[in-house]
């Protein structure tokens, strides 16, 4: 169970952190909810408490695993399928596993296929999506600001 200002990564949206816990009534039901806020997006998600695995939440990786990012970051792309259609969802699988290692994965692979060719407007949002989740979780366990991450990242995607 988590605590207040807790800081928790929630799979496709991002990390951020516990502001509360509250109690709600849903479907005639009485649940706890975390509320989470993500400063990345500006968003507030409420969170069951009972759900937290089921959706994948998960706390923020250790600094020492932010090096593993950056080689994956630096890494050899996947073999990717050649229609985009195929592409995005292989991407969308990868997305919604919550691991950031995966995510970082997308964000190398799509960066480095639109400096060869234009992606489809799917992809292109699919991209900014996962680079603003990467953003959130590496700028909370590095406490360096968005604007020098994306410089890195770009750095070490196109090293």
């Amino acid at each position: 169970m988590y605590t207040v200002g807790d800081k928790i990564v929630y799979p496709m949206h991002g990390a951020g952190t516990i502001e509360g816990i509250e109690e709600q009534v849903y479907q005639g039901e009485r649940r706890k909810y975390y509320i989470l806020q993500i400063p990345q997006n500006d968003i507030r998600i409420m969170i069951p408490c009972d759900r937290t695995q089921d959706v994948g939440v998960r706390s923020l990786i250790k600094k020492a695993e932010v090096a593993k990012v950056r080689e994956t970051l630096c890494g050899k792309s996947t073999e990717m399928a050649k229609v985009w259609n195929r592409r995005y969802r292989d991407n969308m699988e990868k997305l919604k596993t919550g691991q950031i290692t995966h995510v970082a994965e997308v964000v190398r692979d799509l960066m480095r296929v639109d400096r060869e060719k234009r992606l489809s407007t799917g992809e292109k949002k699919m991209l900014s999506n996962a680079k603003q989740i990467l953003l959130s979780e590496l700028s909370l366990v590095s406490g360096k600001g968005v604007d020098e991450l994306t410089l890195l990242i770009e750095q070490q995607v196109m090293a």
